[in-house]
């Protein structure tokens, strides 16, 4: 064994100028602001301009990261980008974001995406970690990336309401001691593919409705309750994995950081861990779910802010489609 450690030395992230409220977005559908905030809590999200690209969003979310770590893209090692929404079918988005960083040296350094939803960024974080604790890589470079709206079916009252645009990134440095990726636990179920799905794709080609000669490109569809209950089994169960793994008390955790989805979802899982609510990171309200993009930005704020100090032990967990689910904890 190496003795090495994943240790998180920088966070970043963005969010598309533009701010879609709620009594905005009841003009476009049969919704309301009330009935929004009720069962979601989120109360706006960020639209990325015509034009600006997932590719985009991610470099600039890893730009701020590698300013935080006090690092320059030709020190990187690897680049993974967590992301539903590419910029095209290939090359990999984390291709492009390659070059957009200027990490596109002599090293050559590998990268490539990894498409788990919602559940992305852990999934990417999880494969970083393997790198970095083997010693095969010294710095790391994790973002998640949304262009969600691209998909959203803004006639769907069940859906559009909940999406929105952004990314988040971290950057990782294999060190000695304690701080660091303490462990991650993933899973997969495809049994409820049909529950959180994008319609289309260039296998099984165009949705109905849609024109055969445009590209296989469907929108988001979910059945939102049955989501919903499996979400906050998925959770409750890594929560428990987590602890049980490392042999850890609820109380032995400072803070959770959720995927942000659904208010109702995250105040469960706080629940579960017997914490306060002014223990967990919650940008929902003002984010909506950003996907892939969601943990990390949520993390990036907490950073940031001051909340999440040296030494804290951290839990970052998230459910998506697939099912996917899984968490990493964090001593900081």
């Amino acid at each position: 064994m190496s003795g090495l450690r994943a240790r998180i030395i920088g966070t970043g992230s963005y969010l598309p100028e533009r701010r879609l409220g709620n009594v905005e977005l009841a003009k476009m559908v049969d919704t309301s602001d009330e009935w929004i905030k009720s069962r979601t809590g989120i109360s706006e999200r960020r639209i990325a301009a015509e034009g600006e690209l997932t590719s985009d969003l991610a470099t600039k979310a890893g730009q701020k990261a590698l300013e935080k770590a006090g690092l320059a893209p030709k020190d990187l090692d690897l680049i993974i980008v967590a992301t539903t929404t590419p910029d095209l079918i290939f090359p990999a988005t984390a291709s492009i974001v390659q070059k957009k960083l200027g990490a596109d040296g002599p090293k050559n350094i590998p990268a490539f995406d990894i498409q788990a939803v919602c559940t992305g960024f852990i999934y990417a974080l999880t494969v970083a970690e393997k790198f970095l604790a083997s010693g095969s890589c010294k710095h790391a470079l994790v973002v998640g990336a949304e262009t969600f709206s691209r998909i959203v079916d803004w006639e769907d009252r069940g859906t559009c309401i909940l999406f929105g645009d952004g990314a988040g990134a971290v950057v990782l440095s294999a060190e000695q001691g304690d701080a660091g990726i303490i462990s991650t636990h993933i899973h997969a179920d495809g049994n409820y593919v049909d529950l959180l799905r994008a319609s289309g794709g260039p296998s099984s080609g165009a949705p109905d409705g849609q024109d055969p000669r445009l590209p296989g490109l469907g929108a988001a569809q979910m059945r939102g309750n049955e989501v919903y209950k499996r979400a906050v089994v998925g959770l409750g169960q890594i929560v428990d994995e987590t602890l049980e793994a490392n042999n850890l008390q609820k109380s032995d955790i400072d803070w959770l950081v959720p995927h942000q989805a659904n208010l109702r979802i995250i105040k469960s899982t706080a629940k579960r861990l017997s914490m306060g609510m002014d223990q967990v990171v919650v940008t929902v309200d003002r984010h909506g779910n950003t996907s892939a993009a969601s943990v990390p930005l949520a993390l990036d704020e907490a950073v940031r802010d001051g909340r999440i100090q040296p030494g804290h032990m951290v839990l970052m967990e998230a459910f998506g489609g697939g099912f996917t689910w899984g968490s990493a904890l964090v001593r900081w």
